[in-house]
């Protein structure tokens, strides 16, 4: 292990960190506004806030040229992956599609929602099952 390991894992810890106390907090605030939802609300708003913001950041780095991956690893990986991973996946098919990348994107997209799906179903049942 270098140094430079260890400091890029603390950067990305600190920001998972950060990441994961604001999706507690964002989804707390989203069910105490929707107290009997009819749908995971805290979850969507969660969702769509991470999206929000990695286009906002994505978009920001790109246009000024930042590409610290100290910034990138801290923000997007730490920040934004403690607070939604399906903020990487928004961004990462946002890229496949400005790649011209349809197919590739449309992809990404069913496979992460079927074998997401099946993932979860297949867990559970080895979960409830043992």
């Amino acid at each position: 292990m270098n140094a430079n390991w260890v400091f890029h894992s603390f950067l990305v810890g600190a920001g998972g960190f950060i990441g994961s106390i604001l999706r507690f907090g964002v989804g707390g605030l989203t069910y105490r506004m929707f107290p009997a939802p009819s749908l995971p609300y805290g979850t969507l708003a969660v969702n769509v806030i991470g999206c929000l913001a990695i286009g906002i950041l994505g978009g920001i780095t790109d246009a000024r040229q930042i590409a610290a991956s100290e910034i990138r690893l801290f923000l997007f990986i730490g920040l934004l992956g403690g607070f939604t991973t399906f903020s990487a996946f928004g961004y990462e098919t946002l890229a496949l599609v400005r790649a011209e990348e349809p197919f590739r994107a449309a992809l990404n997209v069913g496979l992460h929602l079927v074998l997401g799906l099946i993932a979860v179903w297949m867990g559970y049942s080895i979960g409830n099952h043992s």
